[in-house]
């Protein structure tokens, strides 16, 4: 089941944690991996199977130079499919999961509401049904990755663990669902379930398509002439952004409590796409308003205007608040970005055989 790196060798109970976690390749879950590897947890990963290898993110990870045998496995699966999910629980007896893998991108799930719903809703209950089938409720800890846009049409400023949900996509909706079942579970099966109701959290290895990313890799490519403009949807929706690699922290510090909670992360603050955009095109000495260029085919079709959490249960219960705001965060992200459109450039300029 184990892939190219192959099974670690089975290990005495308690000298090492052990965790799964579903959607390891995307930008979450590479940081977690990253976090749990230096906590010295042996990992292991589910991916899909595809005709092409989608494991950039985690490519550094893939061995520890100073072990004997692999701490980071990757094991085929998707959460589409229960029975290769109860099969892999009885397999690898985890103490820890974390369930990050989704369909995640809120304008698309428009489009795919179905796939949106399977994947994000029902995946959640096929896992959390797996660990009931494999006997692992009393052992395992579960994280459930939750979304701030399951407050959508918001019901109060800031959003708390008590704000109301009113979801306003078919992403939202299953996220809802996904939650009230982690919830459903704590409290019938006694599971150490926990939710994480991350707001928006960025990186440069955030998905060139999600709209942080999408504006700092215009920007840069465009201050090289790379790309004269940038197309965007909706620009008055204001969202709370922070720094990804912070927020996964919060992920390991919810499963070591002794009692399982839902918590918000979030920075308590809100910016507009537009300032984004300003931020971004600022740092590199350009006016954004000279390349911006609005496009419906972005607009969502049941926008959520305004997004701001409260992080204070998270910081009064666990101690945890960010660091990284939101200038802090594009800049990181405009400075890694113009270092990969300078490296386009110097590809773009070598002659052509």
């Amino acid at each position: 089941m184990g892939l190219a790196a192959g099974r670690a060798p089975d290990l005495p109970y308690g000298s090492m944690k052990k965790a799964l976690v579903t959607g390891i390749t995307g930008q979450d879950g590479s940081y977690l991996a990253e976090l749990l590897l230096e906590k010295g947890y042996e990992v292991h990963g589910v991916i899909r199977r595809a005709s092409t290898f989608n494991t950039a993110r985690i490519d550094h990870l893939y061995r520890d130079p100073h072990a004997n045998a692999p701490r980071l496995l990757l094991h085929y699966g998707d959460l589409a499919d229960s029975t290769q999910m109860v099969k892999l629980l009885y397999e690898l007896q985890p103490d820890e999961i974390y369930n990050l893998g989704a369909q995640s991108h809120v304008r698309v799930s428009f489009d795919i509401p179905e796939y949106t719903g399977d994947v994000d809703g029902l995946g959640a209950q096929r896992i959390l049904e797996a660990i009931r089938e494999a006997g692992l409720a009393k052992k395992v800890r579960y994280y459930q990755a939750s979304s701030s846009e399951m407050f959508g049409k918001v019901q109060e400023v800031p959003q708390t663990e008590r704000t109301p949900f009113w979801p306003r996509s078919p992403y939202g909706c299953a996220k809802v669902y996904a939650y009230w079942l982690t919830v459903n579970y704590r409290e019938s099966y006694n599971l150490h379930a926990s939710n994480g109701i991350l707001f928006n959290h960025e990186s440069p290895r955030r998905g060139e398509t999600f709209v942080t990313r999408k504006v700092t890799r215009a920007a840069t490519r465009i201050k090289l002439g790379l790309q004269d403009s940038l197309y965007m949807g909706n620009l008055d929706a204001r969202r709370d952004w922070g720094y990804a690699k912070e927020y996964v922290e919060m992920m390991w510090l919810m499963l070591q409590q002794e009692h399982p909670d839902d918590y918000v992360v979030a920075t308590n603050e809100t910016h507009s796409v537009r300032e984004l955009c300003a931020e971004a095109f600022g740092l590199l000495g350009l006016d954004w308003q000279k390349y911006v260029r609005h496009d419906p085919r972005y607009e969502r079709p049941a926008e959520v205007d305004l997004l701001i959490g409260n992080p204070e249960k998270a910081r009064r219960q666990l101690g945890w608040e960010p660091k990284v705001r939101f200038k802090d965060l594009v800049k990181i992200m405009v400075d890694h970005d113009l270092d990969l459109a300078k490296r386009e450039s110097q590809i773009a300029k070598l002659p052509r055989v």
